[in-house]
């Protein structure tokens, strides 16, 4: 993947994504002239999100793989989003989209992650850590974190928001990046 980005480039990665932009930190950081982190983690996961991902593997792998369904929405964004039905509609499609195999390969890489906590104090580019205020998986005492590790962060904290923060508050979401673009 490296070898076919630029010589350097900014960096914004959400969620999983985050999680590939910190270890794209770790291969290459004087490659990264900027660095967003949404709605992510630089911790690996607890003994209770590794059951909890290994159940939805095993499910998957007994032909139950439905992607996101209504009751994992909660976890994903916040409550006042869930009767809207064109935002619910597209998280339930970009599931679909991934489908079981992609399902299963994500879960697997993301258990496998490393913890990255001592890894934030080396960035040394310009780097926003944004997440939404009621992110249930990545709550914000994890972006307050690395936001504190990393030398010269700014951390942003879109209310009415879970995880899905692009989707959820886009103007929201893209006013903070393109500040982060003008740094």
């Amino acid at each position: 993947m490296l070898g076919e980005m630029p010589e350097s480039f900014s960096l914004a990665g959400l969620s999983m994504g985050g999680y590939v932009a910190q270890e794209i930190m770790r291969q290459a950081p004087h490659r990264v002239i900027r660095l967003a982190l949404l709605d992510t983690s630089a911790r690996t996961d607890t003994d209770e999100q590794r059951t909890r991902r290994h159940a939805l593997i095993d499910m998957a792998g007994i032909g139950h793989f439905k992607g996101v369904t209504p009751r994992l929405l909660p976890l994903l964004i916040h409550e006042d989003h869930l009767t809207d039905q064109g935002l619910v509609d597209t998280v339930i499609g970009m599931a679909d989209r991934v489908g079981h195999d992609g399902f299963v390969r994500q879960q697997t890489a993301i258990m496998g992650r490393p913890d990255g906590r001592a890894d934030l104090q080396r960035i040394a580019c310009p780097t926003l850590v944004l997440c939404g205020r009621q992110d249930a998986l990545t709550p914000v005492a994890l972006h307050d974190e690395m936001a504190a590790a990393i030398r010269g962060a700014k951390l942003v904290v879109v209310e009415n928001c879970g995880h899905l923060s692009p989707l959820e508050q886009p103007d929201l979401v893209t006013a903070a990046l393109r500040d982060w673009l003008a740094w």
